[in-house]
């Protein structure tokens, strides 16, 4: 490490200004293979807990550049077979001609060889074997470029770092911001990190929207990690990714996404949220519908392949493509919310639907209501949100390419544990069910006790549905069964307990009553109590009532590795004594001793110990 400081310290020399930095105003910070100098004050945003983030964000992004390769073999096979049809289909024209004399047999062989080799090379070169030459065909791109990434909002670049030493195949990345101290910041740390930084990531001072916008279609991935809401950005990050490429988006703005202030999420994402258990699996699904509403603008569509709700933001990787004519199901994919006021039953009114005649398709509005004006259940009214991402939020196939390469290489993620539990819980989660339950919130509104998951479960699975766990929520359900049949289930609980293991030869159903806590007639409920079960549920214990993690004892929600985990403060804000509870007493103190000029060496010392571990 002292060869990075003499480094660093002779560039600086160097400068025209002739100032060599003090290195006892840094600290060193070191996240997978990339450190970064970070200045002792809040000068540069970061943010330890991002590591989640970051990490799950280049094992998407290494699954990505397999993929990519994969789809680029493919159409180049496709392509082969194709100019290898059209051989043998001009070949077997040429033989199936009557035999022409001496004369126009040679000047049809001399026109038939001609023809042939313009049409090799209409489609794709040739070699002397007749097979495809990488390379020569000017409309097919026979060598895959490395992919370009932008990072529109790098601060200190650490990110942008990471990518460029860690993930192997990737190309140039570019890294912008703003503000200059960032910057400055940035290219300080491209240079400590060494020659394959410098190589591969460039920095430059610029607004991310017009630097986009002057960029168009010419990023492979495009990653938004703003300080808050992404959608200002959001209309020209979707132009600047090429077709098949990929956005890595991030909203911090969770107050908002959650229902906090739907009027000001609805401002900023054209979607109206509800405050209710799934509110956060919600706001996954508001950000989704944002990004295709901006896609489509520009004839193009989104594909999602992963989406993580985790610590204090969401997180979402989609696909861009542009299609005219795939663009005119997105209404397909969107819905209303509606959710009752009373009880938790919630219902989705799709935008739109398709029907089918002959071999064509017409596209027509949704039919509605959905819902009556009275909740069925309890006589409550409803309220209405959205329209929301009703389509599957996750590509499973990904999910598990995703998962398995991260358990190849675990000791190149530094939160390999939680980025693990999240997306083992991700890839056990039913695709087609959006939202879910809480069997707690369901307890709640009756007032009586709660059944245990696996006898809830059981209870779904029995009646002929599909039922999965949910990572955005421990104790969240995602079931395909209606609300009048989860309603059932829960009265058949109140009236019965599960068989006694005591009875299940001689009386297999055994009862006993459940208490429930008295309530006025009124209330939701006494009324859905009030109503007999259409439905008998059957208690006995599924196979499939505990997910392969659970019945393995995999770990699926872990702790925070340390107190104070969540979001900091906005760089450049000073901060005082009211952040203890935010940063905590160390981070504060710190700062503050700083501030009032504390002996550097000493906070120098302390910097220096991780570089030596290294």
């Amino acid at each position: 490490m002292g060869g990075k400081y003499g480094a660093l310290e002779e560039e600086q020399k160097q400068k025209s200004t002739g100032v060599a930095v003090d290195l006892s105003d840094f600290k060193i910070i070191k996240e997978g293979e990339a450190e970064i100098l970070m200045l002792s004050m809040n000068e540069v945003f970061y943010n330890k807990t991002q590591v989640n983030n970051r990490d799950i964000s280049i094992a998407v992004l290494r699954t990505f550049i397999s993929k990519r390769k994969q789809e680029h073999e493919a159409f180049l096979s496709r392509k082969a077979k194709k100019v290898r049809k059209d051989i043998e289909d001009k070949s077997a024209e040429l033989v199936g001609e009557e035999e022409p004399s001496e004369f126009e047999m040679d000047d049809e062989k001399s026109n038939g060889e001609t023809e042939t080799t313009e049409g090799i090379f209409e489609d794709a070169p040739s070699n002397v074997s007749g097979e495809p030459v990488e390379g020569t065909d000017s409309r097919v791109r026979r060598e895959l470029k490395p992919p370009r990434v932008l990072e529109a909002l790098s601060a200190s670049g650490l990110r942008a770092l990471r990518y460029a030493r860690e993930v192997e195949g990737i190309g140039q990345v570019v890294a912008l911001d703003n503000d200059k101290a960032s910057v400055d910041a940035c290219r300080r740390n491209i240079k400590f990190n060494g020659s394959i930084a410098c190589a591969k990531v460039e920095s430059h001072l610029a607004d991310a929207r017009v630097y986009m916008l002057t960029h168009l279609k010419e990023f492979d991935v495009v990653d938004l990690d703003p300080y808050g809401s992404p959608s200002v950005f959001l209309d020209s990050a979707v132009q600047s990714v090429v077709d098949g490429g990929l956005l890595m988006c991030t909203a911090t703005d969770m107050a908002v996404l959650c229902g906090g202030n739907g009027e000001v999420c609805y401002s900023k994402y054209g979607s109206y949220p509800l405050r209710a258990k799934y509110c956060h699996e919600m706001a996954l699904r508001i950000l989704l519908a944002c990004i295709e509403s901006h896609a489509n603008r520009y004839k193009r569509y989104i594909v999602p392949v992963l989406s993580v709700q985790m610590d204090f933001y969401v997180r979402v990787f989609v696909r861009i493509y542009t299609s005219a004519s795939a663009m005119k199901s997105t209404p397909l994919k969107l819905s209303y919310v509606y959710q009752c006021t009373g009880c938790d039953s919630f219902h989705f009114q799709p935008i739109g639907r398709t029907i089918s005649k002959n071999n064509s398709v017409r596209y027509l509005p949704g039919f509605g209501p959905i819902v009556p004006q009275e909740c069925s259940d309890c006589g409550k009214k409803f309220n209405m949100g959205g329209p929301i991402w009703s389509a599957p939020i996750h590509d499973q196939e990904w999910v598990t390419s995703v998962l398995t390469d991260v358990k190849l290489i675990k000791d190149q993620y530094p939160a390999y544990d939680r980025i693990v539990a999240v997306l083992t819980t991700i890839s056990e989660e039913l695709p087609d069910a959006p939202l879910f339950l809480s069997l707690h919130n369901l307890c709640a509104t009756l007032k009586c006790t709660s059944p245990s998951a696996v006898n809830f479960r059981s209870a779904v699975l029995n009646a002929g549905y599909r039922i999965s766990g949910t990572h955005v929520n421990p104790l969240g359900m995602k079931s395909d069964a209606p609300m009048n049949v989860i309603w059932d289930i829960m009265r058949c609980w109140v009236r019965a307990s599960p068989p006694n293991r005591f009875l299940v030869q001689s009386q297999p159903f055994a009862v006993k009553n459940h208490p429930v806590k008295a309530q006025p007639l009124d209330q939701p409920g006494s009324l859905i109590l009030s109503k007999e079960p259409e439905l008998q549920a059957n208690f006995t214990r599924a196979v499939a009532s505990l997910s392969k993690a659970q019945a393995k004892k995999v770990a699926r929600f872990l702790p925070n590795p340390e107190r104070h985990w969540g979001p900091k403060l906005r760089a450049g804000r000073q901060i005082t004594s009211k952040h203890i509870s935010l940063l905590g007493p160390q981070a504060v103190n710190g700062s503050l001793s700083h501030e009032e000029g504390e002996d550097p060496n000493a906070k120098r010392q302390k910097t220096e110990d991780p570089a030596s571990d290294s």
